[in-house]
């Protein structure tokens, strides 16, 4: 058998249905696996830890936590007392009243103070560290950096001869030297996972031969020493603890759980005694001048101090009920996925489409409450691994036995809903057109909007932050232009293309457009207030509207095509959006519209000549609503 032979057959082999459904089976069962031993920062953590997140909110148990109150410098502290910083013996005179009046068990300082005060205050706060149940805090940094962080005495370490479990810190932000004794000191520092949410915590940190713990566990450690236990060094509970040395955090109870009380309450001494007394105490702040603030999955704004109190919950739950079982989530994700990789290879050919969706379906499900169960005892399998596989299944199995005449419609109806309205395609399926999408004059409004000095804004933002701002102002004017069963034609950056007329003909398209752009500008305006209460610049849109014949239809060819309208009122209406640059109004309206529109009214802007006309054109605006409703009123 030559090659040519050998290559049909393997090419035939492969074709046949059972090898087929065996290889695509056999797929998902990898992509599961590489799911649960990917890198964390791989592509297949970002779907998990928004499903642990979820699971997370779920179990969150809203029961008051009566071990632990939260101290915060607030913004009602600051400012009956003063701003920060306060001198160091009133931060002296809140650690007495904790521990001396109000008879707390211990006291955690989330709070770096790596330059010298007052001194008394200093002599103070480096005496209560030394003899009472009293955590000092510093913070290690875990980002390899060109020049790393060296601030401050480092203290409280323990000799480690390696690594073993810790996570390795670069630097870090220490108290100055007076505080060098202080018998306890934890560790503040975070690692937040690629999005920025605080889901792990560096029980141990090994930096330069030493071993440091973080600020929970240094409080348990002073409280249980002082107590005289004989468990001078308890440990986090092994089933969180992950590879890379980092604890993922349980967030068993929701933020309100915990009671806060204001700092000034305790300064001016006006707390209750029994909301503190044998508690364990985390001091910190909530104020957002302080910027302690972090995103966790129970929230995307915290305040720092409060992680280590869950943490603080964790390590006493633990402490009382003992460490849950730790299963083997990965090994049970793999598990699962080959069952149903298998059953879905037998039911393929001998179920309908829609019963093998169904059965996927109700797989998802079982795993969901799977997973659910599974997150308290491992920290490491992926929650979302086994769906990601019946994804694959649904969505390469399923319609590899889909029926063939149903193809079609999915096509058309995936590539209409890109681009039109709901309302609009579903007009589209009830009318009798034989192909929507060919192309067709047909007499269209077009409508080009785009953000001013787009470019100015952003090139001071983050890459996030630009990303952010693009996506909320596109939905500023998407929204709109749905609600008016507007064409999104394509997304231009910073702005869109739209028109109104095709791939359904409209009486009034040129109105309908019209009213979209008004809703756009106050969509804008609105998002432009809340940008200003936050202290960052005005925003303005420009749009460009002109009516006439277009040839709309898919356009491209057989690997890509788009549906698209092309004529001289599209040119026209992208000369009118440039035109708004120079133009105190936000929405420019050429001749076509206006003699197309029946419920607006308009203000005449005068001849302009436009890029690539050699004649004048007439421009207009839209007439204020208040000068419209002056003038029915006058009528």
């Amino acid at each position: 058998m030559n090659s040519t032979a050998k290559f049909r057959a393997f090419v035939s082999l492969i074709s046949s249905g059972a090898l087929f459904r065996f290889v695509i089976s056999s797929i998902a069962v990898v992509l599961v696996i590489c799911s649960q031993w990917a890198n964390t920062d791989s592509v297949f953590s970002f779907g998990n830890e928004w499903l642990r997140d979820r699971f997370i909110r779920m179990q969150a148990s809203g029961e008051p936590e009566t071990r632990v109150v939260v101290v915060d410098i607030d913004e009602a502290s600051l400012k009956s007392i003063g701003p920060w910083p306060w001198p160091r013996h009133r931060i002296a005179d809140l650690v007495e009243n904790l521990i001396g009046t109000y008879g707390a068990r211990g006291v955690a300082l989330d709070l770096v103070m790596p330059e010298r005060a007052d001194a008394d205050g200093d002599t103070r706060l480096a005496a209560l560290a030394q003899h009472a149940p009293v955590v000092l805090a510093q913070a290690f940094d875990y980002t390899d950096r060109d020049r790393q962080l060296r601030v401050g005495d480092v203290t409280g370490g323990q000799l480690a001869r390696n690594q073993g479990h810790a996570a390795a810190a670069t630097g870090f932000i220490a108290n100055h030297a007076g505080l060098a004794k202080a018998r306890y000191t934890g560790n503040i520092g975070f690692i937040p996972s690629a999005d920025g949410v605080i889901r792990h915590l560096p029980m141990v940190t090994h930096f330069e031969g030493n071993r440091y713990v973080t600020l929970s566990l240094a409080l348990m450690q002073c409280c249980r020493q002082a107590a005289g236990t004989g468990m001078a060094n308890p440990e986090a509970p092994t089933y969180a603890q992950t590879e890379t040395g980092a604890w993922r955090i349980p967030y068993s109870r929701h933020w309100s759980a915990y009671q806060g009380i204001s700092a000034a309450q305790i300064l001016d001494m006006s707390a209750s005694r029994d909301m503190i007394q044998d508690r364990l105490v985390v001091v910190g702040s909530s104020s957002l001048g302080l910027s302690d603030r972090v995103a966790t999955p129970l929230a995307p704004s915290t305040s720092g101090m409060l992680v280590h109190a869950a943490a603080l919950t964790t390590l006493l739950d633990h402490q009382a009920a003992g460490e849950p079982i730790k299963l083997p989530g990965r090994w049970i994700a793999t598990g699962f996925m080959i069952a149903v990789a298998f059953l879905a290879a037998f039911t393929l050919p001998r179920f309908s489409a829609a019963a093998n969706v169904a059965l996927l379906g109700g797989a998802s499900v079982i795993w969901l409450c799977i997973a659910y169960l599974l997150t308290r005892h491992d920290a490491e399998f992926s929650a979302s691994g086994p769906l990601a596989g019946n994804v694959y299944l649904l969505a390469v199995a399923v319609p590899y036995h889909w029926q063939i005449a149903q193809r079609k419609s999915r096509s058309l109806l995936g590539t209409l809903r890109q681009y039109v309205a709901t309302a609009v395609v579903d007009e589209l399926l009830r009318s009798d057109l034989k192909d929507p999408l060919t192309p067709r004059l047909l007499n269209v409004t077009t409508l080009i909007a785009d953000m001013e000095g787009y470019t100015t804004y952003v090139e001071s933002l983050s890459v996030e932050e630009a990303a952010q701002l693009t996506s909320d102002f596109l939905a500023c004017l998407t929204r709109p232009v749905l609600a008016k069963h507007g064409t999104i034609d394509k997304y231009t950056g910073d702005g869109l293309v739209a028109f109104w007329g095709a791939p359904l003909p409209v009486e009034d398209h040129a109105d309908m457009a019209l009213e979209a752009a008004r809703n756009i500008v106050e969509e804008v305006r609105r998002f432009s207030e809340a940008r200003k209460d936050s202290g960052l610049p005005r925003l303005r849109v420009r749009i460009g509207i002109e009516s006439g014949m277009a040839m709309a239809g898919d356009f491209g060819t057989p690997s890509r095509s788009i549906y698209t309208a092309v004529g001289d009122s599209v040119n026209v209406a992208a000369r009118l959006e440039q035109v708004a640059r120079n133009q105190p109004h936000d929405i420019i309206i050429g001749q076509g519209t206006v003699s197309r529109a029946t419920r607006h009214r308009f203000q005449l802007l005068g001849d302009f000549v436009l890029r690539g006309k050699g004649k004048p054109t007439t421009l207009f605006t839209l007439e204020s609503q208040g000068a419209a409703e002056k003038m029915e009123t006058a009528a």
